[in-house]
């Protein structure tokens, strides 16, 4: 099979996850609002998602470290997922959607890491992270991001948010499906070596300036996946114009996913930290202040080339470089845990007592200052690794 072919399945995956993701993230906040919940419930409630990035990810990666299983837990994920959003058909109060949210969330929450894991094994060159074959696949998952989080807001514009389950259903019977394309390649277990330990690369000062600039980065960004719709509707925007911002963003996602590897060699890893931390405190700012100038809006979504899809590719590689061998798993873990997990739940639970006091803007505020502290950490990365 060629090279090119082999990246099928994984292209599958990507597309059909973020396709789930591209309608679930943007439009729960809304469809929480249409059950009647309030805005700190509905902060707590879309929270959830990373609260399971703070366990689940090390868990599954630990796990897929030592069987060497990696595929199969893929695939018992997406299906235990499907069946348990099943739940979300039933008339729920807020404990009860939380505990299922929580489950469902800890079996999907695992199945990047571990996907970004297989994938850097069979992008890698030589030992060597290839960004432009990883983007010829990371692009997939941005189609499908766009194409429901269009679909998904004009339906919900013409048909109401009821059907949000049915949405659920549809794009996670889709992200199992895609699980079992994926090649059944299973690595050799085993007690790992001294060398093969996590503790030691954390040691390291630029590691630990490194996930605290991409915990600081990712928590600025955390207030856009839960509270931009939110803060669009309330400045009266449509659905279906909140589904096409989102898709700006997407779209200029995706040139750069398919041009990266023409770009990523003009700095080093530590150089593009520093640039999207600097660059996602403008663009929160302008969220923040000038959200109501539509043109205005659209430019900073059109940030998101650097402020998200530069920023994941190079933490990617920089995880991949740093982690090697059979410390992928938790390498990549350890990325969601500190990256996603830690700030989501501290950005839901902030931003939903910021935004009932101070308004929604005032989440997109804290969210700047938030990218200028990742940009101070990135800085200092940039200089250990110079070093």
């Amino acid at each position: 099979m060629s090279p090119r072919r082999q990246l099928l399945p994984f292209a599958a995956l990507s597309a059909s996850y973020f396709a789930h993701i591209g309608f679930f993230n943007p439009y729960l906040p809304l469809w929480l609002k249409d059950l009647g919940f309030g805005l700190l419930t509905i902060s707590i409630l879309t929270s959830v998602q990373s609260a399971t990035r703070v366990f689940a990810p090390y868990g599954w990666g630990w796990l897929s470290d030592h069987t060497g299983e990696r595929v199969r837990l893929l695939r018992y994920g997406a299906t235990a997922a499907l069946a348990i959003s099943a739940a979300l058909w039933l008339e729920l109060g807020a404990v009860a959607l939380f505990v299922v949210l929580l489950v469902m969330f800890a079996h999907t929450s695992g199945m990047m890491p571990m996907s970004e894991a297989v994938l850097a094994q069979h992008v890698s060159r030589e030992g060597a992270f290839d960004a432009r074959r990883y983007g010829r696949v990371r692009v997939w998952g941005s189609l499908g991001f766009l194409v429901t989080v269009l679909l998904a807001g004009a339906w919900f514009d013409g048909f109401g948010m009821a059907s949000f389950p049915a949405w659920t259903a549809v794009t996670l019977g889709a992200v199992a499906l895609s699980t079992w394309w994926l090649p059944d390649r299973r690595e050799a277990p085993g007690q790992p070596a001294p060398h093969e330990r996590v503790w030691p690369v954390l040691r390291q000062a630029r590691m630990r300036w490194f996930f605290a600039a991409a915990g600081m980065h990712v928590l600025a960004h955390v207030f856009v996946y839960i509270f931009l719709s939110l803060h669009l509707d309330a400045l009266g925007y449509p659905k279906t114009v909140i589904g096409l911002m989102w898709a700006v963003s997407v779209l200029i996602e995706i040139g750069w996913f398919v041009t990266q590897g023409r770009w990523l060699p003009r700095f080093s890893l530590a150089g593009w930290l520093v640039l999207a931390a600097a660059l996602m405190a403008v663009r929160m700012a302008m969220t923040a202040g000038v959200a109501q100038v539509w043109p205005l809006l659209a430019l900073a979504q059109a940030l998101h080339a650097i402020t998200f899809a530069a920023h994941h590719t190079v933490c990617i590689a920089w995880i991949t470089e740093h982690f090697p061998g059979r410390l992928r798993g938790r390498g990549q873990a350890l990325y969601s845990v500190l990256g996603y997990g830690v700030p989501g739940v501290v950005g839901g639970l902030v931003g939903g007592a910021l935004s009932s006091r101070f308004g929604l803007a005032s989440v997109f505020w804290l969210a700047s200052a938030c990218a200028l502290l990742a940009l101070g950490c990135a800085l200092r990365v940039r200089s250990l690794s110079k070093r």
